[in-house]
């Protein structure tokens, strides 16, 4: 099993699979030429995207990210600012420079394939590597595949899980084996997740980088709120967080007792940072990044009774009912449409605002499963492969309707609940492979046919 850490990954936007994904795989591949002593021998390196990386890829800002990697950045640490000047730079016929130290002429539109209608078969986000010698000759070649939430794979390794953890005081692979140990323990999942996590590290690493996430997430609020501005990729589309708060703030100035835009707000904000490149925290990707923190701040600013601690709980009843998607199905919106994305989303933060809000293990499973049942069959389809329309909007009415479905949870006892959560991921999963590929991240069916051709003709347009 793993620890929540592998889900709450903090790197930069637009897409965790698209821009995370292939920025590690360029680092990755950078390092093993450096182990193998191949930097100084490397004239040339060719990268090649295949199926989604490719249909979607520069929309999401996939170019830029891998040639990052190449140069040794990584999605953490990254300045989200540099990005943008060095792809224009590397465009424009400057060295890559590989590994951080040595340069390698590029040539962007002969170096920088994209195979759109191409799919390698063991996953639709998928980039080879290669790197080639004076002579023309590979010295070396890998293909990757980023699988979602920032993680990649390889040939070699693509069943092997992220990280081998021993096995921790209270193992469980499925929802209900985890409620099982909830209830023999008289235990909430939180603790339960946070016993197992202190068996991998101090009590006191697991706070820190419980509030390092948290922080993070409370930033990129903060900065989506107080940027006003249009995000990047052509079509115009004004951020809309800076004036929801103004709206918003003075409704409730005016003795408005309804709080339920807070959320939505706190969401696009995130969501607005995110399609900026901006740092965010995938949770569980960066295309739903925005759902988890608004609920989060939803309950920190909102709930009479937060806490600090009943935050972190947040965060770990959120990510253990996160990695059940991420293991027993897919957050790859590539791979399962919107519903492994922004329904996962939804369904982490409905169990975790239930939980900390005084719901009880069987009301925490019923919060989550709502949040999945009703995003069913929820298409991946962004308007010119940017993650912006209708993304950002998704967000927000996911984290309204986390908020709705923990409280209606609450409200009753769980017991005659037909579909348990383990039911609700499994017929998530099979759903997104019968989904036609038009509408799993290719921008070709959907609103991404409907409405590109319409804004292209519109250059001031706005969602």
């Amino acid at each position: 099993m793993l620890s929540v850490f592998e889900l709450f990954k903090i790197g930069i936007g637009p897409s965790s699979s698209h821009t995370m994904g292939p920025m590690l795989a360029g680092r990755c591949f950078a390092g093993e030429l450096a182990g193998l002593g191949l930097l100084g021998m490397t004239a040339r390196v060719r990268v090649e995207l295949f199926g989604s990386l490719a249909l979607t890829g520069r929309g999401h800002g996939t170019d830029a990210a891998v040639l990052a990697g190449l140069e040794n950045e990584d999605p953490e640490h990254v300045d989200p600012a540099r990005l943008p000047a060095r792809a224009a730079a590397l465009r424009q016929g400057g060295d890559l420079m590989l590994a951080g130290v040595q340069p390698v002429p590029f040539a962007y539109d002969q170096d920088l394939l994209e195979h759109k209608g191409l799919f390698l078969p063991r996953h639709a986000n998928a980039l080879t590597l290669t790197a080639l010698g004076p002579d023309g000759s590979v010295l070396h070649a890998r293909t990757y595949y980023s699988i979602g939430g920032g993680a990649i794979r390889t040939d070699t390794n693509f069943d092997s899980p992220d990280e081998d953890y021993p096995a921790p005081p209270y193992p469980y692979e499925t929802a209900a084996e985890l409620f099982a140990h909830c209830a023999a323990q008289r235990m909430s999942v939180a603790q339960v997740v946070r016993a197992n996590e202190v068996f991998w590290r101090s009590e006191e690493e697991v706070d820190a980088r419980l509030d390092a996430i948290m922080a993070v997430m409370k930033e990129a609020v903060e900065r989506g709120c107080c940027t006003d501005g249009v995000l990047p990729g052509g079509y115009r589309v004004r951020r809309r967080a800076p004036n929801l708060l103004r709206k918003v703030s003075a409704l409730q100035a005016a003795g408005r007792r309804d709080l339920s835009l807070w959320p939505m707000l706190y969401a696009f904000a995130v969501a607005e940072e995110n399609a900026s490149g901006g740092r965010v925290v995938t949770a569980p990707t960066n295309g739903s990044a925005g759902v988890v923190p608004a609920v989060l701040l939803y309950y920190q600013n909102f709930y009479p009774h937060a806490t600090e601690e009943g935050a972190r709980d947040f965060l770990l009843t959120a990510g253990a009912i996160g990695l059940f998607y991420k293991c027993k199905a897919s957050i790859s919106g590539a791979q399962v449409g919107c519903q492994g994305e922004v329904g996962a989303a939804c369904s982490m933060a409905a169990g975790a605002y239930c939980a900390v809000t005084g719901g009880s293990v069987k009301q925490v499973e019923v919060a989550a499963e709502i949040g999945m049942e009703h995003n069913l069959g929820l298409t991946c389809d962004p308007v010119g492969g940017l993650v912006q329309i209708p993304c950002i909007e998704r967000n927000g009415v996911a984290a309204e309707r986390a908020v709705n479905c923990a409280q209606l949870s609450r409200l009753e006892d769980g017991r005659e609940r037909v579909v348990s959560l383990d039911q609700i991921i499994g017929v998530m999963y099979r759903t997104g492979l019968d989904l036609q590929a038009r509408y799993k991240e290719t921008s070709l069916g959907g609103l991404a046919q409907a409405v590109s051709a319409v804004l292209e003709q519109r250059p001031n347009a706005a969602d």
